[in-house]
């Protein structure tokens, strides 16, 4: 029974899926279906967790709208996730980073920048 939910749970599974971590600025470009029309819309922010193995894997992005902050969760196998672009890596120690959520401003969404050694 178990090989036959693994076989299923498999073919559901995404094989292009691009290498982010927590702290990193991200672009999710989704699916949305108005009436007959399908378009793609970009929500743009920083992965604040992510949490979950195989088909149940997921993260959560947070940004500022208008001045006001705004999460989104989002599963990493869904068909309605067109593309995960990383546009900045982040560096942070944590694993969840809600404490973002209590902060303002540029302070909201800043988070030390990955420095990658070009020699190694």
């Amino acid at each position: 029974m178990s090989n036959i939910i693994d076989k299923i749970d498999s073919e559901q599974l995404k094989k292009d899926v691009a290498s982010f971590h927590v702290g990193d600025s991200v672009k999710i470009h989704t699916r949305v279906i108005e009436g007959d029309k399908e378009r793609i819309q970009i929500f743009a922010g920083i992965i604040i967790s992510h949490k979950g193995a195989g088909l149940n894997e997921a993260f959560t992005v947070r940004k500022i709208s208008y001045g006001e902050g705004v999460e989104r969760v989002f599963p990493v196998h869904s068909p309605k996730v067109a593309k995960i672009e990383v546009v900045k890596s982040g560096k942070v120690r944590r694993a969840r980073l809600h404490y973002l959520r209590g902060r303002k401003g540029k302070q909201a969404m800043t988070v030390k920048e990955q420095a990658y050694n070009s020699e190694a």
